[in-house]
């Protein structure tokens, strides 16, 4: 059965069409064999306010069991996308990200692939392990995540973890290639149908 995706990305990929390429790919496709319908919210998504956007993108993620970052060259410093990976995970969604700098731009041109978002936010666990807060890097340090709060863990953390820091890409949150993995025939895999 097909998932609800939520795809995350930096507009800018949006304007120089390779978000579209992943997002669209599945019009070629069975919709089962595609693996997931789109669940974005940027059509929707004008300068509002940044409760509104947060209401937003709450409402957006709702419903969606999948969060995909499209990943360009300056989305892992994007602070909606950031929320937008904090929300699906809390929300128990499966998340990963993409890489899409590897696929031609409206100018016919490749880019170096972005940096990894999972690498610029991580979790702290309590000293007891039975919460968590956000971290984020941000100006060349690790800070508190102020766009959404920690929360206390349905059960605890493994005492290794207690008291440390977990970048989120050592805790698992997968990147794949578009090109380099064939997106067009894995992306199904990579939701996890």
């Amino acid at each position: 059965m097909a998932k609800r995706v939520f795809f995350s990305f930096h507009y800018q990929d949006v304007i120089d069409f390779r978000a579209n390429v992943v997002r669209n790919h599945w019009v070629t496709k069975d919709r089962e064999e595609a693996g997931y319908f789109d669940a974005s919210i940027w059509e929707e998504a004008q300068k509002k306010g940044d409760l509104a956007l947060k209401r937003l993108i709450n409402g957006g993620v709702e419903g969606t069991t999948a969060t995909c970052i499209l990943v360009g060259s300056d989305t892992y410093a994007r602070r909606w996308v950031r929320y937008e990976i904090i929300k699906s995970i809390q929300r128990g969604n499966r998340v990963f990200a993409v890489h899409i700098n590897g696929i031609k731009g409206k100018d016919e041109k490749v880019k170096t692939d972005g940096k990894n978002p999972f690498d610029y936010l991580a979790f702290r666990y309590s000293k007891d392990g039975t919460s968590l807060e956000i971290l984020e890097y941000s100006a060349g340090k690790w800070i508190e995540y102020a766009d959404a709060p920690g929360w206390e863990l349905e059960t605890t953390a493994p005492k290794s973890r207690w008291g440390t820091a977990i970048k989120l890409s050592e805790l698992g949150y997968k990147i794949y290639s578009w090109i380099d993995e064939d997106g067009y025939n894995n992306f199904a895999n990579w939701v996890g149908n």
